[in-house]
């Protein structure tokens, strides 16, 4: 039985490295995104079922009484706290690295057993550490998740900027009719969307005035945003107008859908199984937006290396020469990373945070402890992040004319 088990946990250790190794030569990326979404999963669990657990720990809040939200809340803010300090000392490690020769590219793609044992080490200790650490990251978190949710703003408009350049580029007909069609497509949308929302969110019979001004705001952004971009001073165009215009309106729809369950303006009555929906399309949607956000960097030159010199054409002495000779072969024998690793895990240490605030309603405990993600805090930062979204949408299209030699996007 004994040389059974041996044989299995020989299996199973053998299993582990070979995978491992195939992570760390083609997919260490998705293997990052893959241990995120493992923590986000392990926040989920502990906050359902960690708080009988945590009562028992004399030294988290060992001279009060405190709630069963609290309790969850503290779960999910020490997975975070770990999870964050792991991406954050790779982001401080990984400062620098410009060449696949550097001994520090094979820390990033490998020892994926080696990563796994710190993260769940640093996601251990953090349950032995006092309450007011706790308390001071959870605060710290709620600036980390905007300044995530404004890398995300950013990167979204910069691939509409993107698409639109790309289709205008080809200068073809069928392109510019595209464009057209996708343009009054995602208007029809959002206008259509704008008016699903006043049917949930403004019910008759009550005063929903904040609901209405919310769903008519967003309205109003979306048609201005076609008026800027159309704007003979300005060079615009109607593609990026209309998906940030839907984007705008889903953003509206998110926050709404936030509301206090016993809001009576709140169209949407939320039991535990939509809280249930919600909690996976969140987590859903965090992950995907993290590894986007990495993909995105990874294909960005900004965080990179300095451009090689322009070669010279003048003729150089005979010594000259054959120094720069050698100093071409050393440089064809560099391997220039393809993306900055460094930013890579500060994204996910930012996401981190963001996935904390996520699970725990922004900190905020007065909320029954079956909802996820519901409060007034959580539905005036989604719609001030659909604003902060137009008020960068609107620069990104008008400051070309007070800065005609920068560039934007």
């Amino acid at each position: 039985m004994s040389c059974l088990a041996s044989c299995c946990a020989a299996a199973t250790c053998g299993l582990c490295t070979s995978v491992a190794s195939g992570i760390s030569k083609k997919s260490a990326r998705i293997a990052y995104c893959g241990l995120f979404g493992v923590s986000l999963v392990v926040s989920w669990i502990l906050r359902e079922v960690g708080a009988p657990l945590l009562e028992k720990f004399p030294w988290i809040s060992k001279s009060e009484t405190h709630t069963k939200e609290w309790y969850q809340i503290q779960a999910v803010l020490r997975v975070s706290l770990g999870n964050f300090l792991f991406f954050a000392i790779f982001a401080l490690i990984m400062i620098g690295v410009k060449d696949q020769n550097d001994r520090r590219d094979s820390w990033h793609h490998g020892g994926w057993i080696a990563k796994m044992v710190i993260w769940l080490v640093l996601v251990v200790l953090m349950f032995f550490i006092p309450d007011a650490v706790i308390s001071f990251y959870g605060t710290l978190s709620k600036f980390g998740a905007g300044l995530f949710l404004l890398v995300q703003v950013i990167i979204l408009l910069d691939f509409t900027h993107s698409w639109n350049d790309a289709w205008v580029e080809k200068d073809e007909q069928k392109w510019y009719i595209a464009l057209l069609v996708v343009s009054v497509g995602c208007y029809l949308a959002a206008f259509a969307f704008s008016g699903i929302l006043f049917i949930w969110f403004n019910p008759s019979g009550q005063d929903c005035g904040l609901n209405v001004f919310f769903i008519v705001m967003t309205m109003i952004l979306a048609l201005a945003f076609a008026i800027i971009a159309l704007h003979p001073a300005v060079n615009g165009s109607l593609l990026p107008a209309s998906v940030i215009s839907l984007y705008c309106a889903y953003v509206c729809y998110t926050g709404l859908s936030s509301e206090p369950h016993d809001y009576k303006c709140n169209g949407l009555n939320k039991s535990k199984a939509v809280s249930l929906s919600t909690l996976i399309l969140g987590m859903l949607t965090t992950v995907l937006s993290v590894l986007y956000s990495a993909l995105r960097a990874g294909s960005s030159t900004t965080f990179l290396s300095p451009p090689s010199s322009p070669k010279s054409g003048a003729k150089k002495p005979l010594l000259e020469e054959e120094l720069e000779e050698g100093k071409e072969k050393k440089e064809k024998e560099t391997r220039p990373v393809s993306y900055s690793y460094s930013f890579f895990h500060l994204i996910f240490a930012l996401a981190s945070m963001y996935a904390a605030m996520l699970l725990s309603g922004w900190t905020n405990s007065s909320e029954s402890s079956d909802l996820i993600d519901i409060g007034w805090t959580t539905v005036w930062v989604r719609i001030c992040t659909g604003w902060v979204t137009a008020a960068l949408f609107v620069w990104s299209i008008v400051a070309p004319l007070f800065f005609p030699d920068r560039e934007f996007f």
